[in-house]
């Protein structure tokens, strides 16, 4: 497989996408579930731009047998982190993410949610149709559509050599 174009983006370009995001829903949403750790800070612009209140994380995992690669598409996720069932019964929720890329990760939050009673609703800033694996599932608000690997700004490697941390 070859590699995917890369783009990284700029935090100018992640406040166009959430302006871009806010217009779109139609829905009030008593609850957000961010999914860690890519959706921290889009959640977190998200929840003030909407006023959420109640704010939870959901991490999940798919494990894999390092031998066997395509395990890796049938591996089960595990959740490491979640709200409770009482925290989401009956509520429209907000899960937002980074990326849907294969869609595994906010599919599996988005099954769970339901499970719990509440109504879920997915949130990303890009689309990749391409390597959706549910297709034709689509995000429930997107901001973008790419076919490329997203790097976003808190992705970029901040060690103490790139920064002045305030003392320059």
């Amino acid at each position: 497989m070859e590699n995917p174009r890369q783009e990284a983006i700029s935090w100018d370009e992640v406040d166009r996408l959430i302006n871009h995001l806010i217009p779109q829903f139609n829905v009030e949403f008593e609850a957000m579930v961010i999914v860690t750790r890519g959706g921290i800070i889009p959640g977190g612009m998200l929840c003030e731009a909407l006023d959420i209140e109640d704010v939870m994380t959901a991490a999940v995992d798919f494990p894999f047998e390092a031998e066997r690669e395509e395990s890796k598409l049938l591996a089960w996720p595990q959740f490491i982190q979640f709200p409770s069932d009482e925290q989401l019964e009956d509520r429209n929720v907000l899960i937002v993410d980074d990326v849907w890329g294969s869609g595994r990760t906010i599919t599996a939050v988005r099954g769970r949610v339901a499970g719990a009673g509440g109504v879920p609703y997915t949130c990303v800033l890009h689309y990749n149709p391409y390597r959706s694996l549910f297709t034709p599932h689509t995000p429930d608000f997107y901001a973008a559509i790419t076919d490329a690997y997203i790097v976003y700004p808190w992705e970029i490697d901040r060690g103490t050599d790139k920064a002045t941390l305030g003392r320059g």
